[in-house]
């Protein structure tokens, strides 16, 4: 596979509703108390380090629950110091590009940290390379698509962010700095499939390659 083994040396930071689909689905909510409306800022968290792994690593499923959420995400990798960009200007800012699993445990709520949820150990595969800005031409008009056990399961388009990468930078740095090595998951597109004990998980993005894992019981054995 063509770039460099991928290997995280910063901070994952997580987009919320940053897919047209995904803030769609859950508007009437966004319109009730005490939010009233969508967000017009990016609504940031952040996959702490335990959470992180690698392409082929196992995906825990811990005990108690039968199914895990699989959240393809377009990494992009910050190449150097960013603070206060434009977005005609981003791109100077990007090293290149990676592919994300955002695990989590299936939830309703998006109106609190759901810390418990996405932030386990294991939780965030990445990888298996980083490919170079210059090898992607139009990181806005990537396919994902998400396999479980050789079935098409989700497919989307970065056309469909909210926020195309460059605006979300822009809008990130107005208010926090990204670091060189610091990955942002661009976001999640709507219907994020579900994986149980056992499952192989395949996402792929055009251009860039596959991410490839299997989940498996935390109890023991693949048999959730």
């Amino acid at each position: 596979m063509k770039g460099e083994r991928m290997k995280v040396r910063g901070t994952i930071y997580g987009v919320l509703l940053n897919y047209r689909g995904q803030l769609e689905g859950i508007r009437e909510q966004l319109d009730k108390p005490p939010y009233k409306e969508a967000p017009t800022a990016p609504v940031l968290y952040i996959k702490p380090a335990n959470t992180v792994s690698e392409n082929g690593a196992p995906i825990p499923l811990p005990p108690g629950n039968a199914e895990l959420e699989m959240g393809a995400a377009l990494g992009v990798v910050i190449g150097k110091k960013a603070v206060r960009v434009k977005a005609e200007e981003a791109m100077d800012f990007i090293e290149g590009y990676t592919i994300a699993n955002d695990v989590s445990i299936p939830h309703e709520s998006f109106f609190r940290p759901a810390i418990k949820e996405k932030a386990r150990d294991g939780f965030c595969p990445v990888g298996p390379a980083l490919i170079g800005k210059d090898e992607i031409k139009h990181a806005g008009d990537l396919d994902i698509r998400v396999w479980i056990n050789g079935e098409l399961k989700q497919e989307n388009n970065t056309r469909n962010l909210i926020r195309p990468i460059p605006q979300l930078i822009q809008d990130i740095t107005e208010f926090m700095t990204l670091d060189k090595g610091d990955i942002l998951l661009a976001g999640i597109p709507e219907g994020a499939p579900l994986a149980r004990a056992g499952d192989f998980v395949r996402i792929e993005v055009s251009g860039i390659g596959f991410l490839e894992n299997t989940v498996l019981s935390e109890e023991g054995g693949e048999e959730g």
